[in-house]
């Protein structure tokens, strides 16, 4: 066990390393083994391997992530052991847990993506981008959002490094008590390109949400890691806005862009997230 959280230790003290060297950090949600491999090589700090990922390769939307298209847990597992961890070397990779599957027990299931060799996990896809009577409906079923804390709790109780998606102030304070290593406000669907979502949130609304939660999570635990993903924010100049006058220090990209050549991810990250702005993708 001690072993275990010394592991734990070294990755929380790699990001804080990044952190006071560059002043911000960066997460790529990844669906193939090429996306990652250039991440790695731009600069990003963290790779999540994540269902919508490998749908976003389909030319299909994330959201089909949410959909009984294929076992999301299957998914991850299969693209990321054959393609992400035999290559990436140099920074944690993450695996997205869909905590709330009924086919596994979360207790064993983390201890093979332990085994397999994930530095940790990310609770995706996570319930809280469900909402209305579907939401209610999943809940009296057990399906909740406790889930996923539980999750991140048993991970984070194993040694493994844990990045918790949130959606309110009661749920940071939930994975903050859980052991989570870092909180990143999740801002909704992503818009942007042929595949993103019409409908979001304004940038200022974005931004005063994230506010509210990250100063709540300052009370509880001022050294928290403060990251963001998703929403209205897919440029450069939207990331730098949401960094303004705020204490978050990391961003996670996840969009998909429209004709995107892969072989230019790594100087597009080496370009923008150098100079504390950052492009957003998920491929």
């Amino acid at each position: 066990m001690e072993e275990e959280l010394n592991k734990k230790y070294e990755i929380n003290n790699y990001i804080k390393k990044q952190i006071n060297k560059n002043s911000y950090i960066l997460g790529v949600a990844a669906g193939s083994g090429m996306t990652a491999k250039y991440a790695e090589q731009g600069g990003a700090d963290f790779i999540l391997a994540l269902n919508s990922g490998r749908f976003r390769l389909m030319g299909v939307s994330s959201l089909a992530g949410f959909l009984p298209y294929a076992n999301s847990n299957e998914v991850v597992m299969d693209f990321a052991c054959k393609e992400i961890l035999p290559m990436i070397k140099k920074i944690p990779v993450c695996f997205g847990l869909c905590a709330t599957d009924p086919t596994i027990e979360l207790d064993s299931y983390i201890n093979l993506i332990k085994k397999k060799g994930f530095a940790g996990i990310n609770n995706y896809p996570s319930i809280g981008l469900i909402d209305g009577l579907f939401r209610e409906a999943l809940e009296e079923q057990g399906i909740t959002y406790e889930k996923e804390v539980e999750a991140i709790r048993i991970a984070s109780e194993k040694g493994l490094f844990t990045v918790a998606f949130v959606f309110n102030e009661e749920q940071a304070i939930s994975m903050i008590k859980a052991g989570a290593d870092i909180i990143c406000v999740h801002l909704g669907l992503t818009n942007g390109g042929s595949l993103g979502a019409k409908k979001i949130l304004s940038l200022q609304a974005a931004k005063k949400m994230a506010v509210n939660i990250f100063k709540r999570c300052h009370e509880l635990n001022p050294n928290i890691i403060k990251m963001i993903y998703g929403g209205p924010v897919n440029k450069p100049i939207d990331v730098q806005y949401m960094y303004d006058d705020t204490t978050i220090i990391g961003y996670i990209g996840a969009q998909c862009l429209k004709g995107f050549q892969m072989n230019k991810l790594s100087y597009i990250l080496r370009n923008h997230l150098r100079k504390r702005t950052i492009f957003s993708l998920m491929i």
